[in-house]
């Protein structure tokens, strides 16, 4: 039985801010448990006696509480395998690094230290200030495209969709204090362009349907009508999405977890915001267009 997503619009708009004003609040008061990517950190290249593994260096890690480094192995031809290990981590104090290396010899076996030293950031102030302005730009296009393909509103609306799901993304993060990475802004990058895309089908309906609108038929029905029509479609398309970030998130290896829990909680909220907040912030404002409309008509001259 099908029911009003339209009639039901403020609840869904009460309940995503609910959502977005804790993870306001969660920013201003404890901020994000940044990676090494953005704080820098400590690099330590080893070359081991016998060949290592990923697998294996990072079993040793995870007992100092460092899992989430970045490892690259060289030295072989083997992918999985190689003496050198690149281990890139948080800051390390005096003490805190010997017992690694300590640990890392009494596993793995004998090795040299080729080079240990203190590394920056990757992602730098400037680069994080351009990657906003990128993506503020990359809005004001979507606004613009959409607003000549469809009209003005539909722009406006879905860039609104697109700014609920990344505050989502950036509010959970930090109100659970899930470490950031680099992979982070490559997935609000992909979660954008993902919502952006099924909002658009659902958009491009209600156009169609809006040309051939039966006698009687309001224009909430026809939105409502609109939703269910590519519902199948929605439903599909996320839940394909969905098996492939999932699997990614628990098959995956560590490094990948931050990127895969990112696009799952992305892809859940652009899903969510496509179906229940879009078109209903769209009609709202419409609405609120056409009952100015008339009563500009039915002012006395």
């Amino acid at each position: 039985m099908r029911f009003s997503f339209i009639k039901l619009k403020y609840i869904f708009f009460t309940f995503s801010a609910i959502i977005i004003l804790a993870g306001l609040v969660s920013i201003t008061m404890q901020g994000f448990n940044l990676g090494i990517d953005f704080t820098g950190g400590a690099l330590l290249d080893l070359k081991f006696e016998k060949p290592v593994t990923v697998a294996e260096v990072r079993a040793v890690l995870k007992d100092y509480g460092l899992e989430n480094s970045t490892l690259q192995l060289a030295g072989t031809e083997k992918v999985d395998k190689a003496p050198n290990v690149m281990i890139r981590t948080h800051f390390l104090s005096e003490d805190e690094s010997k017992a690694l290396l300590a640990g890392l010899a009494d596993k793995l076996g004998k090795y040299d230290v080729k080079r240990i030293e203190n590394v920056g950031a990757t992602i730098s102030s400037e680069l994080a200030r351009e990657s906003l302005i990128a993506l503020l730009l990359s809005w004001l296009v979507i606004i613009a495209y959409v607003a000549y393909r469809f009209e003005y509103r539909f722009g406006v609306a879905g860039v609104l969709a697109l700014v609920h799901d990344v505050m989502i993304v950036v509010g959970l993060f930090s109100i659970f204090q899930i470490e950031m990475d680099a992979t982070f802004v490559a997935a609000l990058l992909t979660i954008v362009g993902y919502s952006i895309n099924d909002t658009i089908v659902i958009f491009d309906r209600i156009r169609e349907n809006m040309r051939f609108m039966k006698k009687g038929e309001t224009l909430p029905d026809m939105v409502d009508n609109s939703i269910w029509q590519t519902m199948t479609r929605s439903i599909y398309t996320s839940l394909t999405v969905m098996f492939c970030v999932v699997s990614m998130y628990f098959l995956g290896g560590e490094t990948t977890k931050t990127f895969a829990l990112a696009l799952i909680i992305g892809f859940i909220s652009g899903t969510y915001s496509t179906v229940f907040l879009a078109s209903p912030i769209w009609l709202v404002w419409k609405e609120h267009d056409e009952k100015k409309r008339i009563e500009h008509r039915m002012r006395p001259a």
